[in-house]
């Protein structure tokens, strides 16, 4: 039984006791009953307007959930295509290549050296056989020799 059901069974039941409203106590329960049929209609709308906001959040949320599938759907394909082609126009491999950078060959060894200064230089394999390097910071020749090169077994 719902409570408007059970409001309206209690103002049945007391319409069949056919109590006497002119006195204090059948005034009394006759207010209680009214009452509970106004809290009962109250709580009956509360009820109906709860599950319609309900009902229109969950539309929101739907929407929503419609609407960042779409971005991220977007920004996926920007990115997939606009930025690897821009990221493309900006650098050419060519560029690097005249630059001496080698990003493709992993067997190159990259050696290092220090200076007297306590500058650390590293150098490549044709370096090496240049036989020297100039250190950045003060300018000093460094001067190797394939030669001396010990071989670990």
């Amino acid at each position: 039984m719902t409570i408007s059901e059970k409001a309206a069974y209690l103002k049945g039941y007391m319409d069949g006791l056919e109590l006497d409203t002119e006195k204090a106590e059948g005034k009394m329960i006759e207010r209680i009953v009214d009452l509970l049929c106004d809290v009962t209609k109250r709580l009956t709308d509360i009820e109906e307007t709860t599950i319609a906001i309900s009902d229109e959040l969950d539309e929101i949320e739907e929407d929503l959930d419609a609407i960042e599938d779409f971005i991220m759907d977007e920004e996926f394909d920007d990115e997939d295509d606009d930025d690897f082609d821009d990221f493309d126009d900006e650098y050419d491999d060519d560029e690097f290549e005249d630059e001496g950078f080698d990003f493709g060959d992993e067997d190159t060894t990259i050696y290092e050296v220090t200076c007297a200064c306590g500058n650390v230089i590293a150098f490549d394999e044709e370096t090496l056989e240049e036989g020297s390097i100039v250190c950045d910071v003060c300018g000093e020749t460094l001067e190797f020799s394939l030669d001396d090169e010990e071989v670990d077994e």
